[in-house]
């Protein structure tokens, strides 16, 4: 596993990710608070690893290192 996001591609992933694992938890209930809590869980999970396999598979990445 490489590195395919730069720091500010995983800063921004965090946040977003934060964000909506917040907004599942408290705001949203149900099916869709739960989609939330999973999108959010995958990018505070990929910002904080520096790899997305979305970028892997189609060959693109943020990184100077990619």
């Amino acid at each position: 596993m490489k590195i395919n996001e730069n720091t500010i591609d995983r800063v921004i992933r965090a946040v977003v990710g934060v964000i909506l694992l917040v907004v599942g938890v408290m705001v949203v209930k149900g099916t869709i608070g739960i989609v939330l809590d999973v999108l959010g869980a995958i990018l505070v999970v990929t910002g904080i690893v520096g790899f997305c396999p979305i970028y892997a598979l189609f060959h693109i990445g943020t990184s100077k290192k990619a």
